[in-house]
């Protein structure tokens, strides 16, 4: 028998009800005159066996086993009655175990009497379904409630009634659609209509029941707060069919669902709250993960200074704090009031909240009874809390929760909850404050260790940008460098480091000193990237003990060095693990210099090779790094036709095509890796510029290079550095003669100084040393590098030239 057809089968009469139970008629002496059917049936005599006879004939003991049954069947009876549980022996001889009720039918005790027996175990079954109904009626926590056809109210139990009555008759809610009994209700569950009458209709029409529907108002016992009940209907029905109405299961479940609410509040707040190493986009997450869950209106100040990264005070002093976030949600829901001017100072009142929460480091809540005005428009505040921004044992800032239209005031879960959310914000922001420091200095050493400014050079006109990424630390170790060689040649490198942060802007300085160290010594292009590729090997070979091969920052460096020689207007250029070059002829056509590749710096095992191109004059040469060209969505080719399709208008300036290569490769700002552009301008030196000739080794050729000059010197209108220049090509051409071989070559360049080269056929280098004062010879090297600004060496495949610069007049 399952749960309904059992039910069908309650009596709610009683077995002891006369209608249905053993009806036997006493007399004074006990003595049966009267016998009913159903005492025929339970006790098995006949009535022409039974009448007549004494009562003990069917009682053969009392018990008292069922003294609670009996005294519930004593207060249901009346004074007038008295029951008893018995041993009764049927007609056939085995014993029944069964309940009386013996009344007197005059009212009082005496003759006749009427005895109602029924067995114990119906009686117990039933009187189990009337607990389980005087149960759902008065002790349910589950408030039960039957609406009629027409959805009106016909009975409730005392739960229910519980939080409707406010002291009224149930008869004042009889009658009453749901919708009148409660303020402002509304169903919460997706996939249902927002009325519970709606859901109620639906039950009744289809006849399929529904569970868990969750339904939030404000009962009338509680009307100044939202409750959460779980709510089931389902078709009442009579027996033959009929629908009567609906019965409607309600449980408040407010607590739950306010945890259940909480929980997942701190769950959206892991994903959505330090997305990003920025302070004010990190107060903002906040702001937009508690409205309107939580509160209605929500500000974050920060200490002044941690927005630039620095430390904030020690705790005992008031902190000077910047407002950063202003939030207003409910009444103007989703509303955003940030100041559009962005941080400003702001000032707490003596007493206020924020101030306690500073000085106690502890979250403080501020509850006041809401203005009469706020009861219509909602405006007032009347709970505020105040909670620390706290992050390993520093204050970083302050976030302040308010409500208006939320009425319920701060408690004591949701203030655990405000702590919690403080406290990832607070580590939110200062991981990001520490962030925005190390980028802070490592970009200030980038700037300090990259050109400030290049020199003014005839050989070329040049212009370059870097851009830093936004990833990781934002800072790379991307460089660029222009250097001025002898001979009016210029120097040009860009330079890639692997990594970010501090480590890889300190070794790109490195490398970039190490770069122009080594220019200096004009050294070809393939012979400065093998030694500075030996420098990076030895520093991997320097690292700690311990550190795991290929952690530094230096291993792995893609450069790429050219020379330009304006004379010659020949371009040398070597690379190492770098994209090649490109230029761009007078003419507009672009094509990248076929430089054979290297292996980048720190890889070591292969050699390095140069490639020599003539450079028409006004062609435009471009050295970039690969983060210019390349990233996770573009292959390098495709940046390259781009970077053509911008290189080739010859209308541009530089600092123009500069502008517009960023904008074309880098539209979105900063990619995942930095970008140098270095754009130089080719010109060539006249031949009014430059003189040479040809001198045999021998030392009447000292006298005829001095008259030479000279003469020189008068065409150019030198005069002023004729007594300097002559002792300067007597000192060299003399040593070339006296410690070389073959014929001498004489230059001169007038640029923007006199230059002046001797070149010969030995590899010889001259030494700058101290004579002594007996010494006959060795002065003279020594008085020409007092007399001139710079002097050198510089080693072709044929020999050596030593040169020197002097300032014009």
């Amino acid at each position: 028998m399952n749960a309904w057809s059992e039910a069908e089968t309650i009596d709610f009469r009683g077995p002891l009800d006369v209608a249905s139970g053993a009806t036997v008629l006493l007399d004074n002496q006990n003595v049966i005159i009267g016998w009913s059917e159903a005492a025929e049936g339970l006790f098995g005599y006949e009535p022409r066996e039974i009448l007549g006879r004494p009562l003990e004939t069917l009682i053969v003991e009392r018990t008292s086993q069922e003294q609670p049954l009996i005294e519930l069947l004593d207060r249901s009876v009346g004074p007038a009655c008295r029951s008893e549980a018995s041993v009764a022996r049927h007609r056939d001889g085995h014993h029944v175990d069964v309940a009386t009720t013996i009344c007197s039918l005059a009212g009082r005790d005496g003759p006749p009497q009427i005895m109602v027996a029924a067995e114990l175990e119906p009686l117990r079954s039933w009187e189990a379904h009337q607990a389980m109904l005087r149960g759902l009626a008065t002790q349910s926590p589950i408030g039960l409630g039957i609406y009629d056809t027409d959805l009106r109210l016909t009975w409730i139990n005392a739960k229910y009634q519980s939080e409707i009555d406010k002291g009224q008759n149930l008869g004042d809610f009889v009658g009453k659609r749901v919708d009148e009994l409660y303020d402002g209700g509304e169903v919460i569950s997706e996939g249902y209509p927002s009325s519970l009458g709606e859901v109620m209709q639906s039950v009744i029409d289809t006849g399929k029941p529904v569970f868990g529907v969750l339904y939030e108002a404000r009962p009338p016992v509680d009307p100044e707060h939202d409750h959460v009940w779980s709510c089931a209907y389902y078709q009442l029905k009579d027996a033959d069919g009929h629908v009567l109405g609906v019965c409607e299961d309600a449980l408040d479940i407010t607590d739950r669902y306010r945890a259940q609410q909480r929980l997942a509040l701190t769950v959206r707040a892991g994903v959505r709250i330090g997305t990003t190493l920025d302070m004010i986009t990190t107060a903002r997450e906040i702001a937009e993960v508690v409205i309107p869950a939580f509160a209605d209106s929500v500000t974050v100040d920060l200490v002044e200074g941690v927005l630039e990264g620095e430390e904030p005070r020690p705790h005992g002093e008031t902190p000077a704090m910047i407002r950063v976030v202003e939030r207003v949600g409910s009444p103007y829901a989703g509303a955003e009031d940030t100041p559009a001017t962005g941080p400003f100072p702001v000032e707490y009142e003596p007493g206020s909240p924020q101030l306690d929460s500073l000085a106690s480091r502890k979250a403080i809540t501020v509850d006041r009874e809401r203005p009469a005005e706020a009861q219509e428009d909602d405006n007032g505040v009347h709970s505020t809390l105040a909670v620390p921004l706290r992050a390993r044992g520093t204050t970083m800032g302050l976030v302040t929760f308010m409500r208006s239209g939320n009425p319920a005031p701060f408690d004591h879960d949701e203030l655990s909850l405000a702590n919690e959310l403080a406290t990832r914000t607070a580590l939110s922001i200062d991981n990001a404050r520490r962030y925005t420091r190390e980028r802070a200095s490592a970009l200030t050493l980038q700037r300090n260790l990259l050109p400030r400014g290049l020199p003014e050079l005839s050989a070329v006109e040049v212009a370059h940008r870097y851009l830093p990424s936004d990833v990781g630390l934002g800072v790379g170790g991307d460089w660029f460098d222009v250097i001025a060689l002898s001979g009016t040649r210029v120097g040009m490198v860009v330079g890639d480091v692997v990594g970010h942060g501090v480590n890889a802007a300190a070794t790109m300085g490195r490398l970039r000193t190490t770069v122009r160290a080594l220019a200096r010594l004009d050294l070809a292009p393939d012979e400065l990237l093998s030694r500075l590729d030996d420098l990076v090997l030895q520093g991997a070979e320097d690292q700690e003990p311990g550190a795991v091969p290929g952690t530094d920052e230096g291993l792995g460096v893609a450069c790429l060095y050219a020379v330009y020689d304006p004379v010659s207007r020949m371009c040398t250029a070597a690379r190492a693990g770098h994209p090649p070059a490109a230029s761009v002829d007078p003419e507009g056509n672009f094509k990248l210099l076929d430089i054979p590749p290297g292996p980048p710096l720190g890889v070591g095992g292969l050699p390095f090779e140069s490639m020599e191109t003539e450079l028409p004059e006004g062609s435009l040469l471009a050295l970039f790094t690969g983060g210019l060209v390349q990233d996770r969505d573009r292959d390098i080719d495709t940046g390259v036709a781009k970077l053509k399709g911008v290189l080739s208008d010859r209308r541009a300036t530089l600092e123009e095509l500069c502008d517009r290569t960023l904008s074309e490769l880098q539209p979105d700002g900063p990619a995942t890796d930095d970008a140098a552009l270095l754009l130089a301008r080719t010109h060539e030196l006249g031949a009014d510029q430059v003189i040479g000739w040809e001198l045999e080794a021998e030392p009447s050729a000292v006298s005829r290079a001095r008259t030479l000059v000279m003469d020189q010197l008068t065409e150019w209108g030198l005069d002023e550095l004729a007594f300097t220049t002559e002792l300067v090509v007597s000192e060299l051409v003399t040593n070339a003669i006296r410690h070389a071989v073959g014929p001498v070559y004489l230059r001169l360049i007038r640029d923007r100084s006199l230059h002046c080269e001797v070149s010969d056929k030995g590899h010889t280098s001259p030494n700058l040393r101290h004579s002594a004062t007996d010494d006959e010879g060795g002065r003279g090297l020594f008085i020409v590098a007092q007399m001139v600004q710079r002097w050198g060496t510089r080693y072709t495949t044929s020999g050596k030239t030593i040169w020197t610069e002097q300032a014009l007049p």
